[in-house]
């Protein structure tokens, strides 16, 4: 997975506030990309806006197969994003 690039791919929509890219089980592949997105106060953008947006930056298999939105990413005391602490949603 190459997480800093998909990240700044999406940190580049305009309506994204911050970004972490998380890989997240697949039954057949092992593991797949994922990307939990807070977006900015009053923005609006849909999870299939966002993965068309990093399509056109990325390979085709770096681009985030599923988006979903949190209100705010996990972080340290030092303000680092705390990528163990998300949790993608589950199936169903």
């Amino acid at each position: 997975m190459y997480p800093a690039e998909i990240e700044n791919a999406l940190g580049r929509h305009p309506a994204v506030r911050e970004v972490a890219v998380v890989g997240i089980p697949h039954e057949e592949l092992g593991e797949e990309v994922g990307a939990a997105v807070s977006l900015k106060e009053g923005a609006e953008a849909s999870a299939e806006e966002l993965r068309e947006f990093v399509k056109d930056q990325v390979a085709a298999y770096k681009y985030p197969r599923e988006v979903w939105f949190v209100d705010e990413l996990p972080k340290g005391p030092t303000g680092k994003i705390l990528k163990r602490e998300i949790e993608p949603p589950q199936p169903g």
